[in-house]
């Protein structure tokens, strides 16, 4: 009979990947715990990264959409990423003090309890196409605050800013603490099964399975930062006029290829055609071209097809499309796909099926709050949840019936950018945090450590417990339980 194979088996890892991890392991063991002059170095060192290479850092993420917007690359890429870094060695030096902790009644008072955090090792980061930047250096920042070394994969759908980093990380870090890894040749598979210290992935339900799965085989704690169906939620209080103002910008931002983005919307009956026409008019004023630099393309051609055909399927089983940018021809050849509102959705629909990661925004009705809950929590948790109301007790309704991530109120997307909170999904949107504080913890041991003082308490618990002295360990247990009661 012939041995069961196994359902994972070991994948060969190539010998770039091997070597540098082998490097970095060495460098770690040889300084396990970073000054905090050099980890302040190593940030300064990574925002300087940013600066002097700003300009070949656009170009080369344009090169790999086709088209992405300037401006959006500044403010999700740039600013939010020197923020982060900034904030990161603002705290650093109250992060990293060892915490005193309470001492238990059972140990002699000159005993002493800290919690000292301390670094983790290598850390291994797989980056997604979308924000390649913000979501490979946020990551990295809090590494590096933590006091870690960092391998970097990089998209496919990334290489132009893939060989950029490769060419330019040299500059300001040696290989031992900090390489970046195009993914050309498919490297992911073999990557996330390198042994790491802590594995941080950003991407798909699917591939994250997958990475949790190789990170299983050598017990590699892993952050895991998913999306999922994230929905908004309009009060039958709130403005539509506002609504539409609000959802529109996250909507149209980055073409919707983002993984907080309004995935679909909950209107009160009767509010379609108002939304619709106040989204036509928003949106003409801000794209009049939407071939022009201001509107960012889909990120490949593949994309772009998923996208149309995830339209199709909706207008074929009875959904009804109505283009945003009515009056104008998007060019397909630049993969400009137009901002669509689609009404009368049902689950059968591809489109309420799974994440859209596009400018395609499903539109349902409701009458009650508690039909809103029951649809969403019928599903994955979702990353992100936009309820837009003024009413305090219907906001603490949805944020108290339906868990998620994350929540801006009256707004989208916000949250995510606000560097003192943390940011992670729940469930099938993730598991773990990051950002702030946070991210310096998930890249932490928090290292208890007990010091005995010069009398031990376990002297007066030693057998034969039921000797006959002033402090029998019997007595004394049942007298130190009835204490706790």
């Amino acid at each position: 009979m012939n041995a069961p194979q196994p359902v994972n088996p070991v994948l060969s890892i190539p010998a770039e990947l091997q070597s540098c991890f082998d490097k970095q392991r060495a460098a770690y063991l040889a300084n396990p715990e970073p000054s905090y002059e050099q980890r302040r170095a190593d940030l300064d060192k990574l925002a300087q990264m940013l600066k002097d290479n700003r300009e070949e850092l656009i170009a080369a993420i344009n090169k790999d959409y086709g088209n992405r917007s300037t401006f959006e690359t500044l403010f999700a890429e740039f600013f939010v990423v020197l923020e982060e870094i900034k904030d990161n060695a603002k705290h650093l030096k109250k992060w990293m003090k060892p915490q005193k902790r309470k001492i238990d009644m059972m140990v002699y008072p000159t005993s002493k309890n800290l919690v000292v955090p301390q670094p983790l090792g290598v850390i291994g980061v797989i980056v997604p196409w979308n924000f390649p930047l913000n979501l490979a250096f946020c990551p990295i920042a809090a590494a590096f605050a933590a006091g870690n070394r960092a391998m970097i994969k990089m998209s496919e759908n990334s290489n132009h800013l893939a060989q950029l980093l490769i060419s330019i990380t040299p500059k300001y870090f040696s290989s031992e603490k900090l390489q970046f890894f195009a993914d050309s040749g498919g490297i992911g598979p073999a990557f996330s099964s390198l042994p790491f210290d802590h594995m941080f992935f950003t991407g798909s339900g699917l591939t994250g399975r997958a990475v949790m799965a190789s990170c299983a085989r050598n017990l590699t704690p892993v952050t895991l930062e998913l999306g999922g169906k994230s929905p908004a939620i309009v009060g039958p209080d709130y403005p539509v006029e506002t609504a539409v103002d609000r959802i529109m910008w996250v909507k149209a931002f980055n073409a919707g290829q983002i993984c907080t983005n309004v995935d679909y919307v909950f209107l009160p009956e009767g509010k379609e055609e108002a939304f619709a026409k106040e989204a036509q008019r928003v949106l003409a004023e801000r794209y009049p071209d939407i071939n022009g630099q201001d509107y960012t393309s889909i990120i490949d051609e593949r994309s772009y097809r998923r996208l149309q055909a995830t339209l199709d399927d909706a207008v074929a089983k009875g959904a009804r499309a109505v283009n945003l940018f009515p009056n104008q021809t998007p060019d397909a050849s630049k993969r400009k796909f137009p901002i669509t509102a689609v009404f009368n959705v049902t689950d059968d629909m591809e489109i309420m099926q799974r994440e859209i990661f596009g400018p395609l925004l499903p539109v349902k009705t409701y009458r009650t709050r508690e039909e809103v809950a029951a649809y969403v929590n019928k599903r994955d948790r979702p990353l992100a949840l936009y309820p837009f109301t003024n009413d305090r007790d219907l906001q603490n309704y949805y944020i108290t019936h339906i868990m998620s991530g994350g929540v801006s109120i009256n707004t989208a997307l916000l949250h995510v950018a606000q560097h003192d909170m943390p940011f992670g999904g729940v469930g099938g949107s993730g598991m773990g945090h990051y950002h702030g504080h946070e991210g310096f913890l998930t890249f932490s041991k928090l290292r208890p450590i007990y010091q005995q003082g010069p009398l031990s308490a376990t002297s007066f618990m030693l057998p034969p417990y039921s000797r006959n002295t002033l402090l029998q360990p019997m007595k004394l247990i049942n007298l130190m339980i009835k204490l706790k009661g």
